[in-house]
């Protein structure tokens, strides 16, 4: 493809015939994006000034932000644009979450190849666009550059609506811990991918689409959890941080957990201990709290362990043999 814009019909267009970023342009990709988007409540001022301008009636923002890389974080031919802007929201608005927040709004910027398909940025934006909508959030801008390596960075902002954050320092001997989602479905569906595989579908659907249980964190909140965690690297790993964090140990029972039909088969085709997965596998965004003894939980929270004193994270009172979850610079 010319680097070159202007005349000739063949300029600014992939072999299918379809628009490249280069060929539209900053501004009309912007225009294309902008189109796909709606804005709930909080959202007062949308894309199309220098910046835009997101209700804080609390007065206070929780604010977190992540990124993907094309090639580390995801790869094009194991998930559609769609199913990328859908990972890239749930990972931040699980961190919101996470602090005992409601999500409001996401910044997105995106730094891509000048000729990718103008299509697949309009996918990422009907993903991110779609999964902040279950949470009543909204993109509201961002930014957008040329880059060899196609990557996007997402910032979310959150509304504590009067509640203190719920930090990983605060947990404490005697607590409970319990989880709300689920663990290991989304790294099980990376092995399945990695092996070169396509099904068990509810393993892959897991990793191409996280089902992140947003509603357990701010109803955490409002029953007293004494610290959380969004698990995005493995159950073990960031137990480990609201263990330094807090200065206590964490015990995590084994019997906690069920291995679904899929996963136990997709385990023993593929010579995997599946609690592997359930321990140590990242990106399915459940959520990790510790409670007081006398809270009642409700449905959405399942006790998994219990808090003692001492350092470090456990497993039925031994240490963990093998990784205990994704390392960014491994």
């Amino acid at each position: 493809m010319s680097e070159h814009g202007g005349a000739g019909q063949q300029h600014g267009r992939n072999a299918g015939g379809s628009a490249s970023v280069s060929g539209i342009g900053e501004f009309g990709l912007i225009g294309k994006i902008t189109a796909r988007l709606s804005y709930g409540p909080s959202t007062l001022l949308g894309p199309g000034d220098d910046a835009a301008v997101v209700a804080a009636p609390d007065g206070r923002v929780a604010a977190s932000t992540d990124v993907l890389v094309d090639g580390r974080h995801f790869r094009r031919d194991w998930s559609s644009a769609r199913d990328v802007g859908h990972r890239a929201a749930a990972a931040n608005l699980a961190d919101i979450a996470a602090m005992g927040a409601t999500p409001t709004a996401l910044l997105v910027a995106l730094c891509m190849p000048a000729d990718l398909d103008t299509a697949w940025a309009e996918g990422l934006a009907d993903g991110l666009a779609a999964e902040a909508a279950t949470v009543g959030a909204s993109v509201v801008g961002g930014d957008m550059s040329a880059s060899p390596t196609l990557t996007v960075a997402v910032t979310a902002l959150g509304d504590l609506e009067g509640r203190p954050p719920v930090l990983r320092s605060g947990a404490r001997p005697g607590d409970v811990l319990a989880l709300a989602g689920r663990t290991g479905y989304a790294a099980a569906g990376l092995t399945v991918l990695t092996r070169g595989f396509r099904t068990p579908r509810l393993l892959v659907e897991a990793y191409r689409r996280p089902q992140v249980p947003y509603q357990a964190g701010p109803q955490a909140a409002r029953l007293g959890a004494t610290s959380m965690i969004d698990v995005s690297d493995g159950l073990l790993a960031d137990l480990g941080h609201v263990s330094a964090a807090s200065g206590v140990a964490i015990d995590v029972r084994r019997n906690a957990f069920e291995v679904p039909r899929q996963m136990a088969d997709a385990a023993q085709a593929l010579g995997v201990d599946p609690y592997t997965w359930i321990l140590a596998g990242g990106d399915d965004h459940a959520l990790a709290a510790t409670f007081p003894p006398a809270v009642a939980l409700p449905p959405d929270w399942r006790p998994i362990g219990v808090v003692t004193d001492g350092v470090g994270v456990t497993v039925d009172g031994a240490p963990h043999e093998g990784p205990a979850g994704w390392d960014h610079f491994g």
